[in-house]
């Protein structure tokens, strides 16, 4: 975690000077390359002609500007780098629309059909301002391909600083992949209880990624932490329904997966399904290793602490039996739950499920929680070693 620390300070102090006019800023208003803003003409082509300008300039800081008291209709999209700048600024002030019929949908300059926008090869892009972002993804939800709304695809030194709101996600909200130095602070991420798949954030193949200070409510994950993540550090979310912040799911289709250095602190989960979790596919192989959840607040949650060496999302979603998959699984090691407190709705409220292999070295430190009656709840436990330190809780399987 000492290597986090440098990294830290840099975010905090980007933090504070992103809250106002990046100096030198050169001002491309979507207004000013035909964009109506009137939330039914397609602004796509508009949006691309502004991005080419700033993409090429070299006078000072160029900066998208997506003015406010308007709605700009966008087809799925790329804006593409690399630029010019060293720094690349987008100000969403106004609100950002998908096209609501998902038959409507062009794919205009953006050959990914898993993505709706999509910033991709772009070094030191800043987003910030108080906009929307809205995917309209209520008709997504019935079907089985549905794309990410807001994608960044080998965007180094990225910084999303809100208050931005990104609302009802055909499948993620937003991901981060192939990313190398990330701050996403300050957002606002909403989708019905009952939309399927929609995570908050989903990271994979990244490093050096900081989320803070937001509120995430939707029908999947708060955060998503996938293969070939590393340096992830998450603090100050507000995590309310869906299914917590979770490692994983790691090793589906007998893949070769890998997590590590992942530190969670500071959160308040409020009636999701999960709270702290860690799923691997049995039949898969790699490692979840050096991970930490501390200073949790737990207020209704069905499953405050899970380790799933067996997870199924099929088997999961039809009730089915869990299918053994033979010896090979995900390696999870170096775990630590520390201080979280607070209440379940579940009788079992620790479940470390762990296949042949085992999970290692975990510990449970300050464990506190009851369920909503006052009453103690249990923890089931298979294949793991660790300690459990001041815990309410016996854990059997634990020293």
């Amino acid at each position: 975690m000492k290597d986090l620390f440098p990294l830290f300070l840099v975010f905090v102090i980007a933090s504070h000077w992103l809250c106002f006019r990046l100096v030198g800023a050169i001002d491309f208003n979507v207004a000013n390359y035909g964009a109506k803003g009137d939330g039914l003409t397609d602004d796509s082509i508009a949006f691309l002609k502004a991005w080419q300008a700033v993409c090429v300039t070299t006078r000072g800081t160029p900066t998208l500007i997506i003015p406010q008291h308007k709605t700009f209709m966008l087809q799925p999209l790329s804006f593409q780098g690399p630029c010019k700048s060293t720094t690349i600024n987008v100000m969403i002030m106004g609100t950002i629309i998908a096209p609501k019929n998902p038959k409507n949908w062009k794919w205009v300059n953006n050959d990914d059909d898993e993505s709706w926008v999509k910033f991709d090869g772009i070094d030191g892009l800043v987003i910030n301002g108080g906009g929307k972002i809205d995917g309209q993804g209520a008709p997504w939800w019935r079907q089985s391909n549905r794309p990410t709304a807001l994608r960044f695809l080998k965007c180094d030194n990225l910084k999303l600083i809100g208050p931005l709101t990104h609302i009802n996600g055909p499948k993620n909200h937003i991901s981060i992949t192939s990313c190398n130095g990330a701050l996403l602070s300050r957002l606002h991420i909403i989708s019905p209880e009952n939309s399927p798949n929609t995570d908050g954030i989903d990271i994979s193949t990244s490093t050096n990624i900081h989320v803070e200070k937001s509120t995430i409510s939707t029908g999947d994950d708060c955060i998503a932490i996938n293969s070939g993540s590393k340096l992830i550090n998450i603090v100050g979310i507000k995590c309310g329904f869906g299914h917590g912040i979770s490692v994983g799911s790691l090793g589906k289709d007998g893949k070769y997966a890998t997590v590590e250095e992942v530190h969670v602190r500071n959160v308040t989960f409020k009636g999701t399904t999960n709270g702290a979790r860690i799923k691997t596919w049995a039949g898969g192989s790699g490692y979840a290793r050096n991970i930490t959840y501390e200073d949790i607040i737990l207020i209704g949650v069905k499953n405050p602490i899970i380790i799933d060496q067996h997870y199924d999302a099929y088997n999961i979603l039809n009730n089915a039996r869990k299918v053994d998959r033979g010896s090979k699984a995900v390696k999870v090691s170096d775990v630590i739950f520390r201080n979280i407190h607070g209440t379940t709705i579940s009788k079992d409220a620790i479940k470390l499920d762990c296949d042949v292999i085992g999970c290692t070295n975990i510990l449970l430190e300050d464990i506190n929680i009851t369920s909503l009656d006052g009453e103690i709840p249990h923890a089931s436990c298979n294949n793991a070693q660790g300690s459990c330190i001041s815990c309410n809780i016996n854990v059997p399987c634990l020293k």
